[in-house]
């Protein structure tokens, strides 16, 4: 029994797959914290999105994929800031129009390269054919991200309460907001080898959104948001390997059963406290 246990780690693909799943958690987990704060989930689920065609031209260039990857998602950033700062539309709608008008350009694209099976894998995943150029990219992005946080966590924070009173206070209000946008489309990126464009949003805002239910301090959140990230693309891919599932599928379906679990933990925690209140008022 204990060697069936152990199996999937006497396995170089799967204990590739087991690292890398971890080192993309971590900086997703981070900045969906933020996206979570800002109410920017919609965000997430654009730059993922419009990163489609940036991949394809990226690959008939025979560019790294990264490279198009990165500049696609901060175009669908950087235009939706400027239609929703040039025009009566709201940010929301900003977001559908160019999002969906990147990702159906990436899917015209697509039907011009017959070498479909990597891009395929860009759009679902390939975690267990990870290669040591993903781990780099997975490394880097990930070690650039936490740096950024961790430097400019607080004032990320305050910028994602109240950007007036971050203005007033004299901070880079601009500044801070590219820079997160540029931080998501970065991990983004980071995530596509591992997870794919479709399931990368789902890790990009379900950690942050299970440490908002069970949480009261944002630095809390952070580390709980980390940790159950981390926990989960573990277990999701451990899993995987018994139930003959794909790996990031497997992680989302974790993720998911985490934040059902802490609807209800927060529930039950919220009433206790109203039960409790009109016996201390009393």
């Amino acid at each position: 029994m204990i060697d069936l246990l152990l199996l999937p780690f006497q396995l170089d693909f799967m204990r590739n797959a087991l690292i890398v799943a971890v080192i993309v958690a971590v900086p997703m987990a981070l900045l969906s914290c933020f996206v979570v704060l800002k109410g920017w989930s919609l965000i997430g689920d654009a730059i993922s999105h419009a990163v489609f065609p940036g991949v394809i031209l990226s690959y008939i260039a025979g560019l790294p994929y990264v490279v198009g990857a990165f500049a696609a998602g901060m175009v669908c950033a950087l235009s939706t800031g400027f239609l929703k700062d040039n025009s009566r539309i709201k940010q929301d709608t900003a977001m559908g129009v160019v999002f969906a008008g990147m990702f159906a350009l990436g899917l015209v694209l697509h039907t011009r390269v017959r070498a479909t099976v990597h891009l395929d894998h860009i759009l679902f995943g390939d975690m267990l054919g990870i290669v040591p150029a993903d781990f780099a990219t997975a490394a880097i992005v990930a070690a650039v991200t936490v740096v950024a946080i961790l430097a400019k966590w607080r004032d990320f924070l305050l910028h994602a309460f109240d950007p007036a009173q971050a203005a007033a206070v004299g901070l880079p209000v601009r500044r801070l907001h590219y820079g997160l946008l540029a931080l998501i489309s970065l991990a983004i990126v980071g995530a596509l080898q591992a997870v794919g464009i479709i399931l990368a949003v789902a890790m990009l805002i379900a950690p942050g959104a299970i440490s908002f239910l069970l949480v009261r301090r944002f630095s809390a959140m952070l580390v709980f948001a980390t940790l159950t990230a981390a926990a989960c693309a573990f277990g999701g891919v451990y899993l995987s390997f018994f139930l003959d599932s794909a790996p990031a599928p497997t992680i989302v379906l974790l993720l998911g059963a985490c934040f059902v679990a802490a609807l209800v933990v927060s529930r039950l925690r919220d009433r206790r406290a109203g039960a409790l209140e009109p016996s201390r008022t009393g």
